[in-house]
């Protein structure tokens, strides 16, 4: 039998995994954080010493407790910001271990359980308004739980105390340790000034991607390192009424990004390729934010096109604010209490709360019942249960799948070391240098969940035993798994109103933002709105700030989203086909507004783009039956 002809022009299959299980094997990238290992490091060991020595051992438990929590929340940024990051989940954490506390010691299972169910459903709720308020409902519910079961004989008040002293112990390590190497200016702003100067990096890379294929890539690296730079800024400044001199640089210089911004976006939207020469000046600004000199001369650029003359017109005012260092506050979010209430009641915040009191509760529940069962045996750590759930169900901590995949790798690779630990170490001197060492490996392991949960477990696990328990890796090992089922069985039950809320509210709060962006560049085509104020060209970029960010929220929540199981990834369909069509949209307007600067006049070519996107949109929603906010009349 002749061998059948062999195929010309295909080529072999490639095998893919599946997304759910390619997040789980995920990892991010990235230079070691030796500044926030060193404080990890000095964080939790040395307190739970002092504790030991001082005979508190309980206390020092619990203060070692807060400070792995916030050591989890210690990321790279400024300072300052990381006094709200860090901050408030502990005082969150601080009123859950009261909360829990005093119901603990005097309401009984049932009503406990009706109390952490509820707890559950508030912090969901809040979890679902950003990255800081996710961290604050993460440790209420952790914190509340562990006051309702953790046996330490000391009043509630002293264990909320002995909470936010762990917490306040990292923040003063953060604000106050120098960061390696950083030698330009006031230490104390190095975060802003890496922050502010990686923007105009992302500014020349941008342009020097103008007219390739990744000049998209380079346009959502330019968002997500103003978004970055955005929140650094953001912290409490450091005198009421007059800032020292280099936070005015810093601001000024940020408010000088924006308009460079704009001009880039324009470029690259325009798809032709620019010269080189336009990306050296944003170069050489980055080179004086980091360095805290002065810009010296800057290369100008050809001014043969409207955004070409635009980017020349910006380089010379960041050269003229870089000398002055003054600047608009142009970094401040103006964030409604409406609007937050929206994104906590609204339809993401109430499945999120849904699931999350559904999964603590149930967890409250089970663990109670096995803790007062006879036939299980001995059962002191509860509390175990309803915490590790609250990790499982956070969405914003990953696809579900992924967590739970991850969650029951760590944790078993995680006891199974620890087991080996304990069998050699000293007590409680070698298990107190064993947490010490676990808190700083805690910010490079929190590039992967299954790493995180394994150093989390080790150091938890080191924490009973220091407190006089005995070794417990089994128990937690079984604890673990029987929340994975938990979390895997209520994340797919079906929910009152409609799935993928939180996609859906991340999705409409997007379309808002860049329909507001749009209605208010084509105001200014119709010449001067009284609505917007004196400073017409300020309320643009802070419009436009803010419906970037807002497409990166939709983006980031749609990626996730996608990688959950097929069962839960098909509610989210045709969102990222929308998400990209709004960022096409908002790039469109931003040329608009750039042409609109230089010839006072949107051109029939502006226009018929805009019409064409605006019918893509109109087209997609029907398609998909997503919701958008309706365009406002003036568009």
């Amino acid at each position: 039998m002749s061998r059948p002809a062999a195929r010309t022009g295909t080529r072999p299959r490639t095998f893919a995994l599946p997304p759910w299980l390619a997040h789980a094997l995920r990892a991010q990238r990235g230079p070691v954080p030796w500044s926030a290992v060193v404080r990890g490091a000095l964080a939790a060991g040395p307190l739970l010493l002092a504790a030991v020595l001082l005979d508190r051992t309980s206390l020092g438990v619990v203060a070692a407790i807060a400070a792995m929590l916030a050591g989890i929340n210690d990321r790279p940024g400024s300072r300052r910001a990381s006094v709200r990051r860090l901050g408030v989940p502990a005082l969150a954490g601080a009123g859950g271990l009261l909360v829990g506390t005093y119901a603990g010691e005097h309401v009984g299972a049932v009503a406990l359980t009706v109390l952490l169910t509820g707890i559950g459903l508030f912090a969901g709720g809040i979890s679902a308004i950003g990255p800081v308020a996710s961290g604050a409902g993460t440790q209420l519910l952790v914190a509340s739980a562990i006051g309702a079961g953790m046996p330490v004989p000391e009043a509630g008040w002293l264990r909320a105390l002995a909470y936010l002293a762990g917490a306040g112990w990292l923040i003063a390590l953060r604000l106050l340790l120098p960061t390696p190497g950083a030698t330009a200016g006031d230490f104390r702003f190095d975060g802003e000034r890496d922050a502010v100067a990686a923007v105009y990096d992302a500014i020349a890379d941008l342009l020097e991607a103008a007219g390739s294929d990744d000049a998209i890539a380079r346009r959502v690296a330019l968002t997500a390192a103003l978004d970055h730079a955005q929140d650094a800024l953001a912290g409490p400044r450091l005198r009421r009424y007059a800032s020292s001199s280099h936070e005015r640089r810093l601001h000024a210089q940020y408010a000088a990004a924006l308009p460079l911004g704009e001009a880039a976006t324009a470029l690259a939207w325009a798809g032709e390729a620019v010269t080189g020469r336009a990306s050296e000046g944003p170069r050489r600004l980055a080179a004086a934010v980091r360095g805290s000199s002065h810009t010296g001369p800057l290369p100008a650029p050809h001014r043969s096109a409207p955004a070409l003359r635009a980017l020349d017109d910006a380089l010379l005012h960041a050269a003229d604010a870089f000398d002055q260092g003054e600047g608009s506050d142009l970094h401040t979010r103006r964030r409604t209490a409406r609007s937050l209430l929206r994104l906590a009641f609204g339809a993401g915040g109430r499945e999120y709360g849904l699931r999350v009191a559904l999964c603590f509760g149930a967890s409250a529940a089970v663990a109670q019942a096995l803790h007062h069962a006879r036939w299980y045996g001995q059962h002191e750590h509860w509390y175990w249960l309803p915490a590790t759930a609250v990790f499982l169900v956070k969405p914003d901590l990953g696809p579900l799948a992924s967590r739970v995949l991850n969650r029951a790798a760590g944790t078993v690779l995680g006891a199974l070391l620890f087991a080996g630990f304990a069998a050699v170490l000293s007590r409680p001197e070698g298990l107190i240098a064993l947490v010490a060492v676990s808190g700083a490996l805690i910010p490079v392991a929190t590039r992967h969940f299954a790493a995180q949960t394994a150093v989390v477990t080790v150091l938890v696990l080191a924490l009973v035993m220091v407190g006089g328990e005995p070794q417990a890796s089994a128990g937690r090992i079984g604890e673990t798994l029987l929340a994975c089922a938990i979390v895997l069985i209520v994340g797919h039950l079906p929910m009152p109103g409609q799935r993928g809320g939180r996609v859906q509210a991340r999705l409409a709060a997007a379309g808002s933002a860049a329909y507001a962006y749009l209605h208010h560049v084509l105001g200014e085509s119709r010449g001067p709105d009284p609505t917007t104020g004196p400073d017409s060209r300020a309320t643009r970029w802070t419009l436009r700030r803010e419906a970037y960010r807002k497409l990166a929220e939709a983006r980031t929540s749609i990626a996730l989203a996608a990688a959950e199981l097929p069962a839960l990834a098909r509610h989210s369909e045709g969102a990222d086909e929308v998400v990209v069509t709004l960022e096409r949209l908002v790039d469109a307007t931003t040329a608009c507004a750039v042409h609109l600067d230089d010839s006072g006049r949107l051109s029939h070519r502006d226009r018929a783009q805009l019409a064409e996107l605006l019918g893509e949109l109109e087209h997609s929603r029907e398609r998909t039956g997503l919701r958008l906010p309706e365009l406002p009349h003036a568009v």
